[in-house]
């Protein structure tokens, strides 16, 4: 069974930047990806694409067999739970109210705009305070726990939401080293206890390494790498974190893919 396919999927921008080129895979539920390489080489682009924050100049994405597009982005988004680099909180709500926007999705209009929450979401944002560590810190605001904490309560929020698809932006980029391993873990709690797919972006190969099912690697919008974790030797992440030039790239892309970009 695939949960997120990605068909020959190039992304262009307005500056003539090619984020993506020609970028083919599958992702299986219960398994955890981390998307490696340097900056610049499209990993969040990649991410975006699967939430609809970003469309394919050419290519086809799809989620649970449903092609994203603008008409049906309210039920993908609904599906694909997603943490962000900073957190994206909001400072002065309690790490209660900042959990239970996950579930803002599955409420009427009205009820998102008056913060309207039923018992059953009460429910489900306590249980993923619980699973994160912070239930004793659930009526505290945002804004006194320490960086890590705040990823945390990023991820209670996707949890309440009661995804099927996580998506990780770079959730460690911003935190020590020990941190950092604890918020892997619980990632790779959720994906193992939950068997929903996770995708996350990582600048840290050795977390990858660790934490991982599978890494893809990219350099300059193309994969180079999509294999075992144990794989990842220096000759792989020499080629994955290899400098290219425009004309290398240019040299390695078939010419209509390039036409199509």
């Amino acid at each position: 069974m695939t949960s997120i396919s990605l068909h020959n999927v190039t992304k262009q921008f307005g500056n003539g930047f090619h984020a993506l080129r020609g970028v083919t895979a599958d992702f299986t539920p219960g398994t955890l990806t981390a998307i490696i390489g340097p900056s610049g080489a499209g990993k969040s682009t990649m991410i975006r694409m699967i939430n609809g924050l970003e469309f394919p100049t050419n290519g086809q994405v799809k989620v649970e067999d449903r092609v994203v597009n603008r008409s049906n982005l309210k039920e993908i988004r609904g599906d694909v739970g997603i943490i962000f680099q900073h957190y994206n909180l909001v400072s002065r709500l309690a790490v209660m109210t900042n959990t239970l926007t996950g579930r803002l999705k599955h409420r009427s209009w009205l009820g998102s705009m008056l913060y309207l929450f039923r018992k059953n979401d009460m429910d489900l944002a306590f249980q993923a305070l619980d699973r994160v560590g912070l239930l004793d810190r659930a009526w505290d605001r945002a804004d006194r726990l320490s960086g890590g904490q705040q990823q945390r309560v990023g991820i209670a929020r996707a949890l309440a939401q009661a995804p099927r698809i996580l998506l990780a932006d770079e959730p460690v980029a911003s935190l020590d080293p020990v941190t950092s391993e604890e918020i892997m873990q619980i990632l790779r709690e959720i994906c193992d206890r939950d068997g929903i797919t996770v995708i996350v972006n990582l600048h840290q190969v050795d977390l990858a390494r660790r934490f991982a099912s599978r890494v893809i690697g990219l350099n300059a919008g193309k994969i180079v790498f999509d294999g075992h974790p144990d794989a990842l030797d220096q000759s792989t992440l020499d080629r994955i974190y290899h400098n290219h030039t425009e004309k290398e790239i240019r040299n390695e892309i078939p010419a209509p893919m390039l036409a199509d970009a």
